[in-house]
């Protein structure tokens, strides 16, 4: 049985998609959540979701990328329940085009959002888990910063930078207790990745999942749950891949045997 420090999670991204689906998990769990997000919509989504099932939630309007964003998001928080005790870094951007011409400004937007957005939020945070001596960072990479993409010049590299920067946060805060860790996505179907997915490369990403299903954001949330629990105190800095094997996965044919 999990179970979780005094404190709200506060999950960036919460109104839609993996963000969502944990907002909803640490809910159930008894943990007030801050559901963060660019889209009031989502964000009324989730809130009215926890709280039809009797949840705590406090809806906040947030651009990650924007630093006075960030800091006004972090005050509400901490005026409706003190310090955050978990931050889910949730929020992200997909752009995909051919490396040759991927834009400048395309590229830029990725970074500022996935990786520069993930530093705003745990950088603003970490004081309170300091005063509390107990915080829990989870940060949102994916095994496109394992893999090369076709078309993921950007998305990629910005996810392998989110794990680098996991590591970096882990290092200089666990001596405060505070953790930090990332999950590491495979192929996930939500409102971000639709458009990438056609019937063609989800067939192609089933031939190297061993699991043999693409996932939802139901499939990653409880590895991001149970990184913000008290049991996962010695996990620190690591990378959880959630993927269905993918990144397991070689090759799919030998001398005749195939999977």
């Amino acid at each position: 049985m999990l179970t979780f420090s005094d404190g709200t999670a506060f999950v960036t991204g919460g109104g839609s998609g993996i963000g969502q689906a944990a907002a909803l998990m640490f809910a159930q769990a008894g943990v007030p959540v801050v559901v963060a997000d660019i889209d009031k919509g989502g964000i009324d989504d989730t809130v009215s979701a926890i709280e039809a099932a009797g949840g705590e939630a406090l809806g906040v309007t947030l651009d990650v990328a924007r630093l006075p964003s960030v800091h006004a998001a972090f005050d509400n928080a901490e005026a409706w329940k003190g310090p955050v005790a978990i931050l889910v870094n949730s929020a992200g951007i997909l752009r995909v085009a051919p490396f040759e011409t991927f834009s400048s400004d395309d590229f830029e937007q990725v970074m500022n959002v996935n990786v520069t957005g993930s530093f705003h939020c745990a950088q603003r945070a970490s004081p309170g888990m300091k005063e509390r001596g107990f915080g829990r960072i989870i940060n949102l990479a994916s095994v496109s910063g394992y893999r090369a993409g076709v078309g993921r010049v950007a998305y990629g590299t910005s996810k392998a930078a989110v794990a680098q920067l996991t590591r970096q946060m882990a290092l200089e805060l666990g001596r405060y207790g505070i953790t930090a860790n990332a999950v590491a996505p495979g192929a996930t179907m939500t409102s971000m990745t639709a458009d990438a997915y056609t019937e063609e490369n989800k067939a192609s990403f089933l031939k190297m999942i061993p699991s043999g299903f693409i996932a939802g954001p139901g499939d990653i949330a409880p590895s991001i749950v149970f990184l913000a629990s008290e049991q996962a105190r010695y996990v620190n800095g690591h990378t959880m891949a959630v993927d269905g094997g993918y990144l397991a996965s070689g090759m799919m044919q030998t001398a005749g045997i195939e999977v």
